[in-house]
């Protein structure tokens, strides 16, 4: 199964990155170090007073975290099935000697390898943009790994629960739109309980709270009443493992068909 599951792997691996999708995705997330260079610039010309790990705690909050990781979750876990479908090589791939099972699993990883190049290294650079100066400490770096490990986690519970959507429905793309940017974006805002059936809930609970001297930073924390972070890391592992396994079996035993 791992042998089979390796093999799946780098050959979607290699393949995705020399896709059309690969190099868009490239350029998308090569916009957070676009923006990072104007807010830089901003602050050097005294228009943005606010300490560089100030802004980009809510700049990674923004961003990276409720826009590019469940935008790369999206569309790389929903076109699991579909882009076999589209592509007519569906029935090749099972065909093959493969488990069903290990071939999800090795295009899960295949795509979570691609993302998580395309997300760490704009997270780095956009971060070192923002705070490489005269008073930059190695110490820093420990923080931006911090925000990478977290958003790694993020990436993979998304990537996981839009491959299971990939795999279940017809059209996961459209039903991943309104989990992504419907009920991700509010539910993480509605007191009490009920903001834990976000993942973004969890990921909040991760990220060191900044409050903003002028008061126009740190909104994204509003009505936040976070998890344990030992407690969110395992929900968040949770997510991914469980519905991975969910997409490993929906594919095993369901049959799929052309649409003309």
């Amino acid at each position: 199964m791992i042998e089979e599951i390796r093999r799946v792997f780098l050959f979607y691996f290699f393949l995705g990155k020399k896709s059309g999708r690969a190099r868009t995705f490239w350029l998308l997330s090569s916009a957070a170090v676009l923006m990072a260079l104007v807010i830089r610039a901003y602050r050097l010309a005294g228009h943005w007073t606010e300490d560089g790990q100030v802004v980009f705690q809510n700049f990674l909050m923004v961003f990276f975290l409720q826009f590019l990781i469940v935008l790369l979750g999206l569309f790389y876990g929903s076109s699991i099935v579909v882009e076999e479908l589209d592509n007519r090589t569906l029935p090749y791939l099972t065909s093959r000697p493969l488990r069903r099972a290990a071939m999800v699993a090795g295009k899960y990883l295949a795509y979570l390898g691609l993302t998580t190049v395309m997300l760490v290294s704009a997270v780095w650079l956009s971060y070192l943009v923002l705070n490489l100066d005269a008073d930059f400490q190695l110490k820093y770096l420990a923080t931006v790994a911090r925000y990478s490990v977290i958003l790694w986690l993020g990436l993979a519970a998304y990537l996981a629960f839009f491959s299971f959507l990939g795999t279940w429905l017809k059209k996961p793309i459209l039903v991943g739109l309104a989990f992504g940017f419907g009920w991700e974006s509010v539910i993480q805002y509605f007191p009490g309980t009920t903001q834990k059936l976000s993942v973004a809930h969890y990921l909040k609970s991760l990220l060191p709270q900044y409050t903003s001297s002028s008061g126009q930073l740190g909104f994204l924390f509003i009505r936040l009443e976070p998890t344990k972070p030992w407690l969110a890391i395992l929900v968040l592992v949770a997510i991914a493992l469980v519905f991975l396994a969910l997409a490993c079996l929906i594919f095993s035993y369901k049959e799929y068909l052309y649409e003309e």
